[in-house]
């Protein structure tokens, strides 16, 4: 089953992509599997990407018209405005609402959070910029975060802190993470109210397994998931 089925996606979607622990690999694998399909696939961010994640064809303009006239089954087209440095700048969410409804595509897929490359966050007041269009939102955590303390795992440790009520310096447990993933003011925020919701757990091996399964059964029982998917460590 490829990544599209076990997330559920349907034929026309606006998935917003959230969290830490692996958004940028969902996309490149959804783009990757979309390559010489029937699909208009359009791949951006509401936050900033690599440079180097970001692959022909491209159009560096949200302009609705620009984007259709670009557009071609089976080709993934990244859209962003501008780079600096190892960052490409993206799209706001309001451009990714004029794309779904301006345009002729079938999955715009946006990468609508930044975490620094850490497994684990909570999002800031100004945070999540998911597009109001946003039909699939995944909420996505590595679990090398369980057990390790916020100030080593997470971005934004304060913030996980308050949430938890665990100090950014102790480990954190499979509860704690459970917790801001299913806050309103952590891993369930700014998500649109008919939006699907699916939680990937990333980077599971066999020494993980368990642990994996215990997080999934606690997010899994929250009447807002939907489901509950868990990817395999790549590297």
């Amino acid at each position: 089953m490829n990544t599209a089925d076990r997330l559920g996606l349907g034929a026309e979607e606006c998935v917003a992509i959230v969290g830490g622990g692996g958004k940028s690999t969902i996309l490149l694998t959804l783009a990757r599997e979309a390559r010489g399909s029937t699909k208009r696939v359009v791949l951006t961010t509401t936050t900033h990407l690599g440079s180097d994640q970001v692959t022909d064809p491209v159009v560096w303009s949200p302009d609705p018209f620009t984007v259709d006239a670009a557009l071609e089954p089976g080709h993934p087209l990244f859209v962003v405005t501008a780079q600096a440095g190892h960052k490409v700048k993206g799209i706001t969410a309001v451009d990714a609402d004029r794309l779904v409804a301006g345009t002729g595509l079938d999955w715009l897929i946006v990468e609508a959070d930044g975490a620094r490359r850490m497994p684990f966050k909570a999002p800031a007041p100004h945070e999540p910029p998911i597009p109001g269009s946003a039909s699939t939102v995944v909420v996505v955590v590595g679990i090398d975060a369980v057990g390790r303390p916020a100030a080593e795992a997470a971005h934004r440790p304060e913030i996980v802190a308050e949430l938890t009520g665990t100090p950014p310096t102790d480990p954190l447990s499979v509860g704690d993470i459970g917790t801001v993933l299913l806050s309103e003011a952590g891993g369930l925020k700014n998500i649109p109210d008919g939006a699907r919701v699916v939680m990937v757990v990333s980077k599971v091996d066999a020494a993980t397994e368990s642990v994996s399964r215990e997080l999934a059964t606690h997010l899994d029982a929250h009447p807002r998931v939907e489901r509950v998917v868990s990817f395999e460590r790549t590297t």
